[in-house]
């Protein structure tokens, strides 16, 4: 990783682990056994000791209240983040709310981001993004039912979401909405649109449970129905029906954030596992470590996190220089390749662990459950490994 540290990561990521060594770590399995609206006070007032230390925002520029980091620099901090549940949150560079940070950063009116941007980048408030819908596949991001008709100047949003993540207790959700169906680009249907919440029209229906939990709060994942919402026209992020441009200049960087956190889990399981494999007792004199098996697995998935975090870094590096359109086949790679590796690597955790790994005393089940979704969401695994096919082929003079 040596490659792509700066004078600022030198610095800065030792500050950063230390943050999470004296004051995460201790409290993640207190924090995640309970209902997390009795953690907040104890969350809120680390970050006001993150802030203090320099630490909070590091995706935003200094003249925004943050780090100032670069994209590459800020990949690098996000995998410490990833190593603790509640890293991200603590510094305010937490999923969805970073994706939308940007989106209104480069898009939204001056109204808008002095309604609901400062306040976000502040960490006085939280966000949400409802694209996805449970009728449609969400592989087709172009493919909606939820409209936003104009009347006068309003519009009327009506439609259905899903997996609206952390919409429970956020002040505000950005809508995919359909605002002009005749168009005869199917990309140019959409567009993204700010509904502050709670709102008249907006029915939070349920927290939708993930493997047996429910979640709450930030751990949550809503689904929503808008019937005859009105906002205000001047709500629209950029312009009427470039919905689905903004999505993908959205989830671009979106996928490097994602991959580096998945990253920080594997270091953090990968050392649970190192840990168990060289204490657990099988026989007298014979520890976990010693068996063949567990060597293998462990050498392997060295070899592969370290490829990961490689992949990644090259991946963001290309994209501040080109920009995101010109490593869109990179993109596709890191997508599906570092959830597949997170996933083998939470596996073989959990299994070194025996029973003590599927319980709720360590942090791998939770990881486990939440982080299965890493092949699906963001596109899948399949959508991601055609795509990338496809463009190989092409080199070939193969035709679709």
């Amino acid at each position: 990783m040596h490659f792509f540290q700066t004078d600022k990561t030198t610095q800065l990521l030792p500050q950063y682990k230390q943050f999470l060594e004296e004051h995460l770590y201790p409290i993640e399995l207190d924090v995640l056994n309970k209902p997390f609206r009795q953690s907040l006070p104890k969350l809120q007032a680390l970050r006001a000791k993150a802030k203090a230390n320099g630490l909070l925002n590091p995706h935003l520029t200094k003249a925004d209240g943050g780090v100032g980091l670069t994209l590459v620099e800020f990949a690098q901090v996000s995998e410490l983040l990833g190593t603790s549940p509640l890293g991200h949150y603590t510094f305010n560079c937490q999923a969805p709310d970073i994706g939308n940070m940007e989106l209104l950063h480069e898009f939204a009116s001056l109204e808008l981001k002095e309604k609901y941007l400062k306040p976000l980048m502040q960490g006085d408030i939280r966000s949400c993004f409802a694209m996805t819908e449970p009728e449609f596949a969400g592989s087709n991001p172009v493919h909606l039912g939820t409209t936003a008709v104009k009347q006068g100047n309003n519009y009327v949003i009506n439609g259905h979401k899903w997996f609206t993540s952390s919409a429970d207790g956020a002040a505000f959700t950005v809508v995919m909405a359909v605002t002009d169906a005749s168009s005869k680009n199917p990309y140019e249907r959409a567009s993204m649109i700010i509904v502050p919440l709670p709102h008249e029209g907006v029915e939070l229906v349920r927290n939708i449970p993930v493997m047996g939990d429910v979640g709450e709060d930030y751990f949550s994942h809503a689904e929503l129905k808008f019937t005859n919402c009105i906002v205000p026209i001047t709500n629209r992020v950029g312009e009427e029906g470039k919905g689905f441009a903004l999505a993908q200049a959205r989830l671009g960087p979106g996928r490097i954030h994602h991959c580096m956190r998945w990253i920080g889990i594997c270091e953090r399981a990968f050392d649970l596992l190192c840990k168990r494999a060289a204490t657990r007792e099988l026989t007298e004199h014979n520890m976990l470590g010693h068996q063949q098996v567990i060597q293998h697995w462990i050498a392997e998935c060295r070899a592969n996190i370290t490829a990961a975090r490689l992949m990644v870094l090259h991946t963001a590096h290309a994209m501040e220089a080109q920009g995101a359109k010109a490593v869109k086949e990179e993109i596709s790679t890191i997508k599906f390749f570092v959830a597949n590796v997170l996933m083998n690597v939470l596996d073989k955790a959990i299994q070194v662990h025996g029973a003590l790994g599927i319980t709720d005393d360590t942090l791998l089940s939770f990881w486990y459950r939440h982080e299965r979704a890493a092949r699906i969401y963001d596109g899948p695994d399949e959508v991601h490994k055609s795509a990338l096919a496809k463009h190989i082929l092409k080199q070939y003079g193969l035709k679709f």
